[in-house]
């Protein structure tokens, strides 16, 4: 679904956040409480973060250290006054019972042409609802 499209419609998307672990880890967030996710620079990655909703459901993934999916986040709010520093406010949900490796997810078929791979250096990834059921099952 394109962005026009889903901003017609209001549909809330899930997301895959990357965060390196070292610098800010699931474990921080879930002490935290909340925190903003910011700082970003790449021109994909912004536009995406400005057209987030409250209520969207995240993936944190530990990039660098870990390579992992290791657990769930929701959009708390969203403040793109800035174009070229939007805010987004996010909650911890739940850690995930099971850690999706990097190498796993590369064999899921669910993933098949993800941009995931195609472009891996982004830092905020839109997820397809299969996708995001993949990584948070069981």
């Amino acid at each position: 679904m394109c962005l026009v499209e889903r901003n017609l419609y209001s549909v809330l998307m899930p997301y895959l956040l990357k965060s390196e672990p070292d610098k800010y880890s699931f474990d921080d967030l879930l002490r935290d409480g909340e925190t903003t996710w910011d700082g970003i620079s790449n021109n994909q990655a912004l536009l995406t973060l400005r057209n987030m909703k409250k209520g969207e459901k995240l993936v944190i993934y530990h990039s660098n250290v870990g390579k992992a999916a290791v657990g769930t986040a929701e959009v708390v709010s969203v403040d793109a006054t800035d174009p070229k520093d939007p805010k987004v406010r996010i909650k911890p949900v739940k850690r995930l019972k099971r850690e999706r490796p990097l190498a796993e997810m590369r064999e899921a078929g669910v993933f098949a042409g993800s941009i995931l791979f195609r472009q891996f250096r982004l830092s905020v990834v839109p997820l397809t609802e299969q996708q995001y059921d993949w990584l948070t099952a069981g």
